[in-house]
């Protein structure tokens, strides 16, 4: 039986501020640049788990590597310019955990700075790198498979609310290639289970509150979250919603749970990031990204929040209890 892990609701957010990149030019250490197109008070975990990946390739921030951290928050009009601000400075590494658009960006942006990405489609396809084994170029990282777990996420959705029919899949038509994935497999896997699915748009703060409003209006039964780097930044938004409409929701991330959203399954993305900084750091010590093969992330997290669960009344069945990694009490 795999270990659960039993945590508390309390997560200690790490502050972090926004960069200058133009400190690349003058600092004698090392600078990578970590972006994220989500925000830093809601994927605290992931730079956490990036800087204990650098330090276990011996480099710790401050000390012999600065780290320069480009927050989106779903801004992702912005990438173009930030990452030829990030070029012009002449960084390192750039890292781009946990997100399909900021890696591209970086794709398109250099040809020489080597980047190191997690994403959670295949590398190949998104012309990242031109074999997993070698990948003769600049790009290397982790290959995650959020995308191949999105049928299994709804099915144990509907384990855990059963007598739900109508069920809304929210997407982010930034994130234009996981969107389209998530509605084709959420679509497949609802006819089989007998689920309707209407989809929804959101790509800010303000539209993620306006497409709650829509789902309370329409009296859905339960919520599909694609995932998302700026969905799961927005944990605490997404739960104090889920909460106040009392609409049972599933997530890609455990990020979300943590903080009181219900559900979740998904690749392992803490130790995505945390890969992610191993292969910084050995790049740091001159290893080549061509030379790196891409790893595959097959750690999957099943996480539920008994907490949430009885705020909404949904007795969590044994069963699927039994089958958890993570249990917030």
């Amino acid at each position: 039986m795999r270990r659960r892990e039993f945590i508390s609701l309390s997560m200690t957010a790490v502050a972090v501020s926004w960069p200058r990149v133009a400190r690349a030019q003058k600092s004698a250490l090392p600078i990578v640049a970590f972006v994220n197109a989500g925000s830093a008070d809601g994927l605290a975990a992931r730079a956490t788990a990036f800087r204990k990946g650098l330090s276990e390739t011996g480099f710790v921030e401050g000390q012999n590597v600065t780290i320069d951290y480009h927050w989106l928050e779903g801004r992702n009009e912005r990438l173009s310019a930030l990452m030829a601000e990030i070029v012009h400075g002449q960084v390192a590494v750039i890292a781009t955990p946990g997100s399909v658009v900021t890696t591209l960006a970086a794709k398109s942006a250099t040809a020489t700075i080597p980047i190191v990405f997690g994403v959670p489609e295949d590398p190949v396809k998104l012309g990242l790198v031109s074999n997993l084994a070698r990948p003769d170029g600049n790009a290397t990282g982790i290959n995650t498979f959020s995308q191949e777990v999105i049928g299994k996420r709804l099915r144990l959705l509907h384990d855990l609310v059963p007598k739900a029919a109508r069920v809304a899949v929210l997407v982010d038509p930034n994130n234009a290639s996981s969107a389209k994935i998530t509605v084709q497999e959420v679509q497949k896997a609802a006819q089989g289970l007998g689920l309707v699915v209407e989809v929804f748009n959101a790509t800010t703060i303000s539209e993620i509150d306006k497409a709650f409003a829509a789902l309370a209006s329409e009296h859905f039964d339960a919520l599909y979250v694609a995932p998302d780097a700026f969905f799961n930044g927005r944990g605490v938004q997404f739960a104090t919603l889920t909460a106040r409409e009392r609409i049972p929701a599933t997530f890609s991330s455990s990020e979300v749970v943590s903080v009181g959203g219900l559900m979740s399954y998904g690749s392992d993305l803490e130790d995505m990031s945390r890969e992610v900084g191993v292969y910084t750091g050995r790049i740091l010590r001159g290893a080549k990204p061509a030379d790196l093969p891409v790893l595959q992330s097959t750690k999957l997290v099943f996480a539920v929040n008994l907490q949430t669960a009885r705020s909404l009344g949904i007795e969590v069945p044994s069963g699927v209890l039994s089958i958890a990694d993570v249990v917030v009490e």
